[in-house]
């Protein structure tokens, strides 16, 4: 018999995303100001991040975030090259940043343990601030999401957004920003409020096998992350993509009922996610499109709505939301164990 959908972890998890991120917003302000005091003071120009799997995609956004905002040339490190190969990069001036749930994986321990002794400026976004991964940080910024039961991450990862979001405003020296990144967690409860009907639009999909999913800019982060919760979930082949690489090849793959996820909120890359999305719909495919723009929602054969415009710097803590509640009531329909998907474990660590 399947189990009621909102007694399991990560239902609870989804919507206590609102509460964590107020939360720690509360928590790590003066962490994330000490850290921006020091990147100004080295005059640091450069961030090389270690981080794997969600994480990975949070690094994904740190690289449009705090190049936007503030200058900062963003590197994703080969953690293989430290803990395999042997042959660690050069830091030089950087600020090497390690970003886990768990701050387990040797893989990326191994990363900031040889910034460490190459005297760069080390900083971990992790929620667990007693972690190996933690002793290796001159800063660590904790997400304070408490425990996440649900193998798929869904809390952890906006907090991690919301650490490099705190990180980018802090580095600003902007009022505004902080503003605008108090106002998310409000923006979260009536995007999970204004949903209800996500069940029955993941019915729709109950024999899907493959689809892609697609973003743009700062929500090229949202692309990974929701195709790999549907993949942890449904078990479905999901490949993400921005949408200027789908048009250089990947578009041959559209055909007549071909499903396509696309995030496409508020901002200056709106007007080209609408001409991608008619692209989409003249050759027939299925388009799915999580927005807040009325117009672009009525492009869609399903529409999964933001409930309200964010800037959209910030659009990837809310753009996630109907896409973690997708995949979550997809694996439901599914009958799938929506808290302990099939072959993954909790903390995996790699080398």
């Amino acid at each position: 018999m399947t189990m009621q959908l909102n007694t399991t972890h990560i239902y609870r998890e989804i919507h206590e995303q609102p509460a964590v991120i107020s939360h720690f917003l509360q928590q790590e302000q003066g962490t994330a100001r000490r850290l921006a005091d020091i990147i100004r003071a080295r005059g640091i120009t450069h961030v090389v991040i270690a981080a794997r799997g969600t994480s990975d995609n949070a690094a994904r956004y740190a690289k449009y975030v705090l190049g936007a905002m503030n200058g900062l040339t963003v590197a994703l490190a080969t953690p293989s090259l430290f803990s395999i190969y042997k042959k660690p990069l050069r830091f030089g001036n950087a600020l090497v940043l390690g970003i886990s749930q768990s701050g387990k994986s040797p893989d990326i321990v191994a990363v900031l343990a040889e910034a460490r002794k190459q005297e760069a400026v080390t900083a971990v976004i992790t929620n667990i601030p007693s972690s190996n991964l933690a002793q290796q940080g001159d800063f660590v910024l904790s997400l304070h999401a408490g425990e996440e039961k649900a193998v798929a991450a869904t809390k952890t990862y906006t907090s991690q957004l919301a650490a490099i979001s705190l990180l980018s405003a802090a580095l600003a020296e902007s009022d505004a920003m902080l503003t605008a990144l108090a106002q998310i967690p409000d923006c979260m409860t009536q995007t999970l409020s204004a949903n209800p009907a996500i069940d029955r639009a993941a019915e729709r999909y109950r024999y899907m096998r493959a689809c892609v999913v697609i973003g743009r800019g700062y929500n090229y982060a949202t692309a990974f992350e929701l195709a790999l919760k549907l993949k942890e979930l449904t078990y479905t082949m999901v490949e993400p993509y921005s949408s200027a690489d789908f048009m250089h090849g990947p578009l041959a793959l559209v055909e007549p009922a071909f499903p396509a996820i696309v995030v496409a909120p508020s901002g200056v890359m709106l007007p080209e996610m609408q001409a991608f999305v008619r692209t989409l719909n003249e050759r027939g495919a299925e388009t799915i499109i999580i927005s807040d723009d009325v117009e672009t929602l009525e492009l869609a054969r399903t529409p999964l709505k933001l409930a309200t415009a964010v800037p959209e710097w910030l659009s990837p803590l809310i753009s996630i939301v109907p896409g973690q509640l997708f995949a979550m009531h997809l694996a439901h329909t599914r009958d799938y164990d929506v808290d302990a998907p099939r072959g993954i474990q909790k903390v995996t660590e790699t080398r």
